[in-house]
């Protein structure tokens, strides 16, 4: 999928703010609002942009303690431990990387036992050999 340097453009805005008017893109843009309209569809159709979502406040996302996971996996089971944790609304991502962890996954919970709890959860599951976690301390850059 080829995106083009206009395409970039109207991405960052809505990464910005998702809920942007068309007509304030095509204002910071500098392109009629029907050019603005046009490239925004195409990008959904297109599947470049597949939905919108909620940015919390920092007030909310402050009050989360999060920690990256490092997860080793037996390779047979690892569809199940990742079906598994699709259902754990503590679990906000998972990556498979390289190394010799097979996964980095961030989760979140408001309180340390909480958090504590999920990792161990995570921990127990049929397929999960070995994990370590770091707390996040602060976020410097989220884009």
């Amino acid at each position: 999928m080829t995106v083009s340097q206009a395409d970039r453009a109207v991405i960052a805005l809505l990464r910005e703010n998702a809920r942007m008017s068309v007509s304030e893109i095509a204002r910071r843009l500098g392109v009629s609002r029907s050019t603005a309209q046009s490239r925004l569809e195409r990008l959904e159709r297109s599947g470049t942009i597949a939905g919108y979502a909620v940015r919390l406040s920092g007030e909310y996302d402050a009050a989360q303690i999060r920690a990256h996971l490092l997860v080793t996996v037996s390779p047979k089971l690892s569809g199940d431990v990742i079906a598994a944790m699709e259902k754990m609304p503590a679990v906000r991502a998972v990556h498979s990387i390289s190394g010799s962890f097979d996964m980095i996954i961030v989760v979140e919970a408001p309180s340390v036992a909480e958090l504590d709890a999920v990792i161990d959860t995570i921990g127990a599951l049929k397929g999960v050999d070995r994990t370590m976690s770091s707390i996040i301390l602060s976020t410097r850059i989220d884009r």
